[in-house]
């Protein structure tokens, strides 16, 4: 009697496995400044630190499912390639733009998605949870910072009525009576939630096995290092307020802050190690099909021309965007920026000498700019522009470096900041409004303060939206016309009740058709308009 075996198809696995690596190294090269940015925030910013371990950690995850991986034949997926095409054109736009989160996302999504490219879904479906995992390496989740700061203000400041303490509170600043306190970007518990949202992901994957408690358990390590901020800010004012101001002050209140944290998370993992699930070993069945090498289930085994079709295109389509940057580039108007503040404006309105108002607004590196104080009688306008050509990651209109006034500015603190609509050249826009007073001064005097209005002003768009402003770059650089814009700020004191704001739109009414002239005639070097 003869035996027939069953012959198994070779395994694409090496194949597969070159192919991946060599395509990774090759989008790597191309984006290097992309990701040579990502590690350079790891290196200078604690709050992102950890992205040092989210590599080391995710190849864990995959060795770690090697036993697997061992019984599924790769399987390249030609579709997946116009989703990377897709992420190659998030990353264009974000480039375009000067938007470290969205080129720095659009990378790792790149990269995450060779594996289904080149693997396979089966391959994606059971390293689903490492390549989740690779997200953390994006340096991202500041944007979140003012949000938190103000949560942590509404907080603090209730807690501190209910225990009896009369508190007078301005935008994030607030007097008790031991002292003066403030909510500055250190106490708005970004760290903390980053951390332990990137800790409790991997305690949920080590722990569990059902993706219901992960995501539970993920959700839980969201909200609980923001109620424990919360918590550690309203204390800290307290042992302020009842130490005469000699505990938790300066270093102290960081110390204490993740002192608290640390326990907070120790606690909470305890708990969750209560309905910790043991992990299913693979099958002794699962082991034969390996040893004795029978077919593995699915489609057939495909051949290695077939992974190197996919690569080669996928290798095409990684250079695109940048191939595409590089064309644009070309379009970019390179002549120096001649920004000169007119000596006039309409209705009499006159340059100041030597200005009545003192106030720099916060903003990088413009090409050119300009601060001048106009004054009709005993009328006073201050008028910044902050002209922007050639922007890069580190000369960019729209950046959360770019605000009024910085928290720890000695001269002005902003208190207030809300949307308003105003009247400009016979258009309704909306504008930016804040209010400024001086840092030293607890008065609400309205000569201590001003009225702030601010809009960008985008190929010959005004907008007070960052995100309207970044798409509008977006599609100028696009259409070939370049990167000009600006923003316009303009400033006065407040006075009593809305004295300033009526003065700032009839100064808008009157010198809003000349200020737009000056920016369209500086974006085509031309002389303004008289």
């Amino acid at each position: 009697m003869s035996t027939t075996t069953q012959r198994h198809p070779p395994s694409q696995w090496p194949t597969a496995s070159l192919a991946l690596a060599l395509l990774i190294a090759w989008t790597l090269a191309w984006y290097f400044d992309t990701a040579s940015a990502i590690v350079g925030i790891w290196w200078r910013s604690e709050t992102f630190t950890h992205g040092f371990l989210v590599v080391p950690i995710v190849l864990w995850m995959v060795w770690h499912k090697r036993a697997h991986l061992a019984l599924l034949q790769p399987q390249p997926s030609l579709w997946v390639l116009g989703l990377l095409l897709l992420s190659g054109l998030g990353w264009l736009l974000g480039d375009l733009v000067a938007v470290n989160a969205l080129t720095q996302l659009a990378l790792v999504t790149m990269l995450a998605l060779l594996v289904p490219m080149l693997l396979g879904m089966a391959v994606t479906r059971t390293l689903a949870f490492a390549l989740a995992f690779l997200f953390f390496a994006v340096p991202i989740g500041e944007f979140a910072m003012p949000q938190l700061m103000d949560w942590t203000a509404d907080f603090t400041v209730t807690a501190l009525r209910l225990s009896g303490i009369p508190v007078y509170r301005e935008g994030l600043q607030f007097v008790i009576p031991s002292g003066n306190w403030s909510v500055v970007e250190a106490c708005s518990g970004v760290r903390y939630l980053i951390a332990s949202l990137t800790v409790g992901t991997l305690f949920a994957y080590l722990n569990y096995q059902s993706t219901k408690r992960r995501v539970l358990f993920i959700i839980v390590s969201i909200i609980v290092p923001v109620l424990a901020n919360w918590l550690r800010a309203y204390m800290i004012v307290m042992l302020g307020h009842f130490s005469g101001n000699k505990l938790a002050a300066g270093v102290d209140h960081i110390i204490y802050g993740w002192v608290f944290f640390g326990i907070v998370i120790m606690l909470m993992f305890l708990v969750g190690a209560r309905w910790s699930e043991p992990e299913p070993s693979v099958s002794a069945a699962d082991l034969d099909a390996v040893t004795q090498r029978k077919p593995l289930p699915g489609k057939p085994s495909p051949t290695a021309p077939a992974f190197a079709l996919v690569a080669v295109l996928a290798a095409v389509v990684v250079a695109l965007p940048l191939t595409a940057r590089w064309g644009l580039d070309q379009a970019q108007n390179n002549a120096p920026v001649q920004l000169v503040a007119p000596p006039q404006l309409a209705a009499g309105w006159a340059a100041q000498a030597i200005p009545d108002l003192e106030f720099q607004p916060a903003f990088d590196s413009p090409s050119a700019q300009i601060n001048t104080t106009y004054a009709l009688g005993e009328q006073r306008v201050g008028v910044y522009v902050g002209y922007y050509r050639q922007q890069n990651y580190q000369r960019k209109l729209v950046s959360s470096a770019n605000v009024l006034a910085q928290s720890d500015d000695p001269i002005w603190a902003q208190v207030a900041n809300r949307g308003k609509d105003i009247n400009f050249n016979s258009k309704q826009i909306n504008i930016r409004e804040g209010e400024l007073r001086k840092a030293s001064v607890n008065t609400s005097s309205g000569e201590d303060r001003l009225t702030v209005w601010l809009v960008y002003w985008v190929n010959g768009q005004l907008t007070a939206s960052n995100a309207q402003a970044k798409l509008q770059g977006a599609l100028q650089r696009l259409l070939g016309r370049g990167d000009d814009s600006a923003v316009l700020i303009l400033y006065t004191n407040k006075g009593e009740g809305d004295e300033g704001a009526q003065r700032l739109q009839a100064f808008v009414q009157a010198n809003g058709a000349q200020l737009t002239g000056l920016l369209e005639a500086t974006q085509h070097n031309q002389r303004p308009p008289n």
